[in-house]
């Protein structure tokens, strides 16, 4: 069994996806500080300064123990409140689309990198090849 996991392991298909997995972990991050740190704040400013990853509705009451800022999206929500935190949500919407055009120009960048196969030359279609079968078949008999 053990050799059949080093076989296992040792193929391609599975290096490969670790490779991707942990690169992809590493541009999680970098996307996650490009719309947190970069995008949202400009984004914030063009909206009249607003930081949309603290913007909340309240569901319902405040726990009773609860005697911080009724403003803290992030202590409300530590402390139980009921709280909807379309701030957030907008947030990870918007990171979530920045990733998903840099990934879609890395894949168009790197299939234009990749050399193309050569095409395969055309023959005939099936009309043309079922055309020449018949006049064949035609010339037999004459």
């Amino acid at each position: 069994m053990l050799s059949e996991f080093k076989a296992f392991i040792a193929k391609g298909n599975v290096l490969d996806l670790a490779v991707a997995v942990i690169i992809g972990a590493a541009f999680g991050k970098i996307v996650t500080s490009l719309t947190e740190d970069v995008i949202m704040p400009v984004v914030g400013a063009i909206f009249g300064g607003l930081d949309f990853s603290s913007h909340f509705t309240m569901l319902g009451p405040v726990p009773a123990g609860y005697h911080g800022s009724m403003t803290d999206y992030a202590a409300l929500k530590k402390a139980g409140a009921p709280v909807l935190g379309w701030g957030e949500f907008v947030t990870q919407v918007v990171s979530f689309l920045i990733l998903a055009w840099i990934i879609f120009l890395m894949v168009k960048a790197a299939s234009r990198a990749m050399p193309r196969a050569p095409e395969a030359p055309k023959g005939p279609t099936e009309t043309e090849l079922l055309t020449e079968i018949r006049d064949e078949l035609r010339s037999r008999r004459a």
